[in-house]
């Protein structure tokens, strides 16, 4: 072969397969849909050993497709894990941190890229349906960040004037519900949110079924204040919360159910996680996620290891369990090849796990994942079959029991003075620190803590990132 022709091939072949899609059936893009719950824990679906919570239509997707036991969210609070899902970034790439508050000046800035632009670019039709918190200003808002339709809340369904707290420590006004860029109600009673973001849901795919389209649901629930409609209140045996989640499988159900009546399911891609853990403090009112260590707010696993279900009939084999870490900065890179979509210009901190998710390799593409928390501190590193945790203070109940009733019990902070190893294989409750007895192990986590805090940075060591970008400001 010509010397010149080869080396043409090696830079054009690349670029040619990454912009083919996945072979479907159909001859077209495969769909995309999103299901993200709200503070939802590691064991409160079914297939993910809940003793008390019926998920059928949940443990039939997990049945047809593939569980993830080992993926985590990017963050453990809403805002900063919505902004890496939608964005393949961790969030303090982006400067975001915690949740936004209403009427915030801030939001996720424009120049970045989310999947709804990245897919809109490629001819499919967008829609997120659910929660947003990634900014209410106009500005910020879904229209505005690829998604041409909306329906539901800008911030967490606890931001309004019945919040528990409200007068001593917040100050809330009315709850908006958005139909696109227009309020369309004040929401007092949340009762029938659910119900109304899967008929949405159902709607959007029946209109869209000889399109390629993305769908993203963002269930408010199971976040604090609870809310169920009459068909799901008191059929659970795990009182409020599990009727909550039985509600949400209900949703999932439905959505297949369409998928089936169009027959698109080969065709479609259903990706099923959550933003975070349980927020344990609110007790009978918050999820579960044992065997894990904590919950929602922690670098601990209970706060960012996520159930997760993965379908996508006829492209990946179906009914397997894959421990392999991953995390929801994988998904943007990882629609990106099955859709033959152009990658953003800016980079982006996931990577394709398309083919773990297939089963032609059992090696996750990164070395390592890095928990973040607070405004820009490393608390741990995910390496392997290893987690380990550098000097930090951490939320706890310590032992105590949450709340009663929607109302949540008082934190108390902990500091975690050295440095903690856990193999998770061997011990996924971090009951035992094993890092006097792996100096390897905690050298090497070290040397990569030493890098992402170059990139990234560290304000626990007063380290600014070299890679950071401004986050949206409306001045």
């Amino acid at each position: 072969m010509d010397k010149s022709l080869y080396i043409y091939l090696l830079l054009v072949l690349p670029i040619i397969k990454s912009c083919d899609s996945i072979q479907t059936s159909q001859n077209r893009p495969p769909n995309v849909i999103v299901v993200f719950t709200d503070d939802q824990g590691y064991q409160d679906l079914g297939c993910f050993d809940s003793p008390d919570i019926e998920t059928p239509h949940l443990d039939e997707l997990a049945k047809n497709g593939i569980r993830l036991t080992n993926f985590y969210a990017a963050q453990a609070v809403c805002s900063a894990s919505r902004a890496a899902l939608l964005t393949g970034c961790y969030p303090n790439r982006l400067g975001i941190h915690g949740a936004f508050m209403p009427n915030s000046n801030q939001g996720l800035n424009l120049s970045e890229t989310t999947i709804a632009e990245m897919l809109l670019k490629n001819g499919y039709r967008t829609a997120i349906f659910g929660k947003w918190h990634l900014g209410d200003h106009d500005s910020f808002m879904p229209g505005n960040q690829g998604f041409e339709e909306y329906f539901g809340i800008p911030y967490s369904n606890d931001m309004w004037p019945f919040h528990p707290q409200q007068g001593p420590v917040f100050d809330f006004g009315p709850l908006p519900l958005y139909e696109n860029e227009t309020v369309v109600d004040t929401l007092t009673d949340q009762s029938l949110l659910t119900t109304q973001i899967t008929e949405k849901s159902v709607d959007f795919i029946g209109r869209n079924k000889d399109n390629p389209f993305f769908l993203y649901v963002a269930h408010p629930q199971p976040h604090v204040p609870l809310f169920v409609s009459d068909k799901f209140k008191g059929k659970s045996k795990r009182g409020l919360y599990g009727d909550v989640i039985m509600e949400i499988d209900w949703s999932v159900g439905q959505i297949l159910k369409a998928l089936k009546k169009y027959n698109i399911e080969e065709n479609t891609l259903v990706i099923f996680t959550s933003d975070n853990g349980p927020w344990l403090s609110y007790g009978d009112h918050a999820g579960s996620a044992l065997p894990l260590r904590e919950g929602k707010g922690t670098a601990l696993e209970g706060g960012q290891r996520e159930p997760c279900i993965i379908s996508f009939p006829g492209s990946i084999d179906a009914g397997r369990t894959i421990n392999t870490p991953m995390m929801a900065i994988d998904l943007l890179p990882t629609i990106a090849e099955i859709t033959g979509s152009k990658l953003p210009e800016k980079p982006i901190d996931g990577k394709s796990v398309w083919d773990v998710w297939t089963g032609s390799s059992s090696i996750s593409p990164q070395e390592a994942y890095y928990f973040y928390y607070h405004k820009n501190e490393l608390h741990g590193i995910r390496y392997q079959d290893w987690k380990m945790y550098f000097p930090h203070r951490y939320r706890t109940l310590n032992g105590r029991p949450g709340g009663q009733n929607g109302l949540p019990a008082t934190y108390e902070y902990k500091t975690m003075d050295q440095i903690e190893l856990y193999n998770l294989v061997d011990d996924i409750s971090e009951t035992k620190n094993v890092a006097n007895e792996n100096p390897k192990i905690v050298k090497k986590i070290k040397s990569l803590a030493e890098n992402i805090r170059v990139r990234l940075g560290d304000d626990l060591y007063n380290i600014a990132g070299k890679e950071n970008r401004p986050i949206g400001q409306i001045e």
